[in-house]
Order: structure tokens, then sequence, then C-alpha cells
């Protein structure tokens, strides 16, 4: 799944928009929930070289909502790494360069959704 996927799907299944807060970041955004505001996930370009990738150059990120437990059995798969500026014992973050499956991000795309009603 990359950048325009996921807002397209966020749209179409939890009728959230990507909202840009930050103008010296324009590529950063986040997923609220309409009727409490929370966020749900936070989109962003975060170097690779901050996330122990190995490579040069930004990749883009989706920080999602887990909790300890639920995160850490997610840690390890293909594209599921520490969230990148979030509580990284509640947060995890998601590449969105084709790493990680489509199945894997709906999931946790879910259950941020879920934690942050």
């Amino acid at each position: 799944m990359n950048v325009n996927e996921l807002i397209h799907y966020v749209n179409q299944t939890y009728h959230a928009a990507p909202e840009y807060l930050w103008a010296d970041y324009p590529q950063t955004f986040v997923f609220r929930h309409a009727n409490n505001r929370k966020w749900f996930g936070v989109g962003m370009e975060v170097e690779r070289s901050k996330l122990g990738l190995p490579g040069e150059g930004p990749t883009f990120l989706l920080d999602v909502k887990t909790g300890p437990i639920i995160g850490g059995s997610y840690l390890g798969q293909p594209g599921i790494t520490k969230a990148w500026h979030m509580n990284k014992n509640h947060w995890l973050g998601v590449l969105l360069d084709g790493s990680a499956e489509d199945q894997t991000i709906k999931e946790l795309l879910d259950v941020s959704y879920s934690l942050t009603e």
C-alpha cells in the first residue's frame, strides 16, 4: 500500500481525510476521529537512518496506536517498525513502501481506530 492508496482506504473505511497541520512539514498528516478528534494515524516522511533501516533518504511511515501487547506481536513482521515521534510502547510504525502486507496495514488501522474511539 502506498500513501495515496492509504488515504483512499482510510477515507472510504473510516470517513477520515488527512489533516496537514504543520506548514514546515507539508508531507506530514494525521487521521482523526470525527467525534472526539483523537488521532488514530500519523503519516510522515522519516529518514531511513533514523529508523535503523538500510539505505539513504526518506521513507514514508504511518504511525498507528496499538498498545504494548498487540504491538509486540507485529514487531519483526516485514514493514513494521517502532513508531517515530510517538510513544514507542503504544504506537507502531508501518512502512508504506510495499514491504508491509496490505492486510496487516488494515488490521493495524482497525486496532488503532478502536483504541482511540
